[in-house]
């Protein structure tokens, strides 16, 4: 008798899509592409990856989007929790070292979610933070994650990225980068229109939210819909 043959199944997908953020002195971009594939078919091509976490605090994901609901829910969930025990929201830092908490918790079967968090610190500054898929993270001035990272990092590296500090320690800054809050929006702009190009899971629309002292705004572009 012949042996069954199974068909390789797997509890993960990959959705493709891109995620990026950019810190500023005093303003925080966060962006990401709508469009949700499998394989090579689109699911939708109007599907919001950016989840607002608190008021100073928004949260973009890549990855596979049951997992990152799963997430945001179990986010939104503590977080009203947190909520009612402090009588305040929680922080932009101290959501993402819970974030941080969480992924880790779940790292024997991962949450197939690779995140990037933005918004404004204690002290008024742009905050971006950059995870793996199981809570490694880390307070850097811009981060890309999702299919099309590999094309847009390198553009955002030679655009923003401060010198080294073994080789120029006096020009060093902190996490933030020196565009103004208009040149980052551009930029993200710029650099999605580049990955639509080369990256099949990148396409159709940009939603942009830009968080300052002033609240919250979104914004939108057309990406290549093919």
């Amino acid at each position: 008798m012949a042996p069954k043959e199974h068909t390789n199944w797997s509890p993960y997908d990959n959705n493709g899509g891109t995620c990026v953020a950019i810190a500023g002195a005093d303003y925080c971009v966060i962006a990401a592409d709508t469009r949700m594939s499998t394989g090579y078919s689109i699911l939708t091509r109007a599907y919001s990856k950016i989840i607002k976490l608190a008021d100073k605090c928004i949260m973009a994901s890549s990855g596979f989007q049951a997992d990152v609901r799963a997430l945001q829910k179990n986010l939104a969930a503590r977080h009203l929790i947190y909520q009612h025990q402090h009588n305040n929201q929680m922080s932009c830092p101290a959501m993402a070292q819970h974030l941080s908490n969480t992924l880790y918790y779940k790292r024997f079967f991962p949450y197939y979610t690779f995140n990037v968090l933005g918004g404004l610190d204690n002290e008024g500054k742009g905050c971006v933070f950059t995870y793996d898929a199981v809570g490694s993270y880390e307070r850097v001035g811009y981060s890309s994650q999702g299919s099309g990272a590999t094309l847009i990092t390198p553009v955002l590296d030679n655009q923003l990225k401060s010198p080294s500090s073994l080789l120029l320690p006096a020009k060093v800054k902190d996490a933030v980068t020196p565009l103004s809050e208009s040149e980052a929006v551009d930029l993200v702009k710029d650099v999605f229109a580049s990955a639509a190009e080369r990256d099949i899971y990148t396409g159709d629309k940009i939603e942009i939210v830009v968080i300052n002292a002033a609240g919250m705004r979104r914004e939108y572009k057309d990406l290549r819909k093919d």
